[in-house]
C-alpha cells in the first residue's frame, strides 16, 4: 500500500530505469472489482491478480510520457 493509503505503490523497471508507480485504490475498485471497504490484504490480492495488466498499462503510459513517478487512474484503463 502507498504511504497515504490512496493506492498500491510498485516499482516498474524500464529503459528509463526504475520508476515508482501508484495505482489508485479508486482505480482498483472501478477496474478490478476491489470492494470499497477492502482491507490491505484483499487490496494487495486484487493488485497481484491484475499485476500483468497493471504493469502493461504503466509501461505504455511511461513510454508515452516519461516520468520519474507515475500515478495510474481509472482513465488509464478505459483507453483502448
Amino acid at each position: 500500500m502507498s504511504a497515504d493509503q490512496r493506492g498500491v505503490t510498485f516499482v516498474l523497471a524500464s529503459k528509463y530505469g526504475s520508476v515508482e508507480c501508484t495505482i489508485l485504490r479508486a482505480t482498483l475498485e472501478a477496474c478490478f472489482w476491489l470492494p470499497p471497504n477492502a482491507d490491505d490484504a484483499k487490496t494487495l490480492k486484487i493488485f497481484h491478480d491484475g499485476a500483468d495488466r497493471i504493469q502493461a498499462i504503466a509501461l505504455r503510459k511511461l513510454l508515452a510520457h516519461p516520468a520519474a513517478r507515475l500515478e495510474l487512474t481509472t482513465a488509464d484503463f478505459l483507453r483502448g
